[in-house]
């Protein structure tokens, strides 16, 4: 069970937000512009979806119930967006073909977490599906759409991710996110109380 764990750790936002935040950094100091807009458009196109999922669930209830779908994992949506991307930055020398066995790689740690969230009870089959699909979209999309990259600038990109992560996960510790999205769902809903994400 304590590998399952550490898969869930690999999803989460406190890891994912602030390594994605870095990822934009290392491309705009290797001057990727397209690829950076891309990622950093799809990216946060797919957190958003997961967490507007999430609010619509808490103030208004819903799903489908047969398939135990509430929302979606932010925690598959985060992994699965940014491994790929992760791999294939650092594959980028390698060659296309690593380039490619990286994307493919991320996918798969991706899969992983969503299997994790699955067997420790966090998500059902289909939210956690929902969330790799989601994340896999934004991930292949931004290497389909970003175009072929130049040759990256390996100090100053990897100096850049390094400030931009440490500073944004030092931010994440203030941010509580379930918090804001039940303000959320409780101000946009009008329902005093909101409806549990996580019960059976």
């Amino acid at each position: 069970m304590d590998a399952w764990l550490h898969l869930l750790r690999l999803g989460d936002p406190g890891l994912t937000l602030p390594a994605a935040a870095g990822l934009t950094a290392w491309l705009l100091a290797s001057r990727a512009w397209r690829m950076a807009f891309w990622w950093s458009l799809l990216f946060a196109a797919a957190i958003c979806l997961a967490g507007i999922t999430k609010i619509a669930f808490l103030g208004w209830g819903g799903g489908w119930q047969g398939m135990g779908y509430k929302a979606l994992s932010g925690h598959a949506t985060g992994a699965t967006a940014l491994f790929p991307m992760l791999l294939t930055l650092l594959l980028q020398r390698a060659g296309a073909r690593a380039r490619a066995l990286g994307a493919m790689a991320g996918l798969g740690l991706g899969a992983l977490v969503a299997a994790a969230l699955v067997a420790g009870g966090e998500h059902s089959w289909a939210e956690a599906l929902a969330g790799w699909c989601a994340g896999a979209a934004a991930s292949l999309g931004a290497l389909r759409l970003g175009g072929t990259l130049a040759p990256l600038r390996p100090l100053g990109a990897v100096l850049a991710f390094a400030l931009v992560f440490v500073a944004a996960a030092w931010l994440m510790q203030s941010v509580h996110l379930g918090y804001w999205m039940i303000k959320a769902a409780r101000l946009l809903s009008g329902n005093e109380h909101v409806f549990n994400l996580h019960s059976d």
